[in-house]
């Protein structure tokens, strides 16, 4: 993003009002701008296809319940296509399943619409970074899913101080954050993020935090 430049959001929702709703929560934040809205996930996918003018979005904000095609199947197809892209799913929905599909589609964050606009905006700046933000009752209900269907296994040789800062991942902590919660060098998490992401045979924090989801490491009271 250039210094004049704000992050390109596309919205996607099944409804005008929700869309003409965060495009105003939207405008209180000088850094985002709405580029394109499309009203489910084929017509969020055919707009990229076609071309956007003015480039593509760097940001969407996908509903999930919409017809034609729901926001988890939109979000597969798009990270494949646009794997650059930081997609934040947002919903009125809370069911475990719902939130387990939308993170291993891809989203970056499951955020639901009963969220303040500075929340929204919150999640937004984590998605820009690559950072999961999500409420308590959003993590619970991830780690609730993902532990049905999980099994037991082993922790890769992960050593404490590795699962430490992967459980400070999860919360969503950046490297300096997780710094001087440990009280060590910023250098040092990078070393253990870069060993974590090899013996997990992951590719990025997103996929670390829904990592030790799915092994049961993160406290949900």
């Amino acid at each position: 993003m250039s210094a004049n430049d704000g992050w390109k959001i596309m919205i996607v929702d099944d409804h005008d009002m929700v869309r003409a709703g965060l495009r105003t929560y939207l405008m209180l934040d000088p850094k985002f701008e709405v580029i394109a809205e499309a009203a489910n996930g084929q017509d969020a996918i055919d707009q990229l296809r076609a071309g956007i003018p003015g480039g593509p979005p760097q940001l969407m904000l996908m509903d999930l319940m919409m017809p034609v095609m729901d926001g988890v199947e939109a979000t597969k197809i798009i990270m494949q296509e646009h794997p650059q892209l930081k997609i934040v799913m947002l919903t009125s929905f809370l069911e475990d399943e719902k939130v387990v599909a939308a993170v291993e589609a891809g989203a970056v964050s499951y955020v639901l619409k009963t969220v303040s606009a500075e929340e929204l905006i919150y999640a937004l700046n984590g998605a820009v970074k690559g950072m999961p933000v999500m409420t308590h009752d959003v993590s619970q209900a991830l780690t609730r899913g993902l532990r049905q269907r999980s099994t037991q296994g082993a922790d890769e040789g992960l050593t404490d101080r590795e699962k430490e800062v992967l459980l400070l991942i999860a919360e969503g902590m950046s490297n300096k954050e997780i710094a001087d919660e440990l009280h060590i060098s910023i250098k040092t998490v990078k070393t253990h993020v870069s060993n974590l992401l090899m013996k997990c045979e992951l590719e990025d924090r997103t996929q670390l935090a829904v990592y030790a989801h799915r092994k049961g490491w993160v406290k949900t009271g």
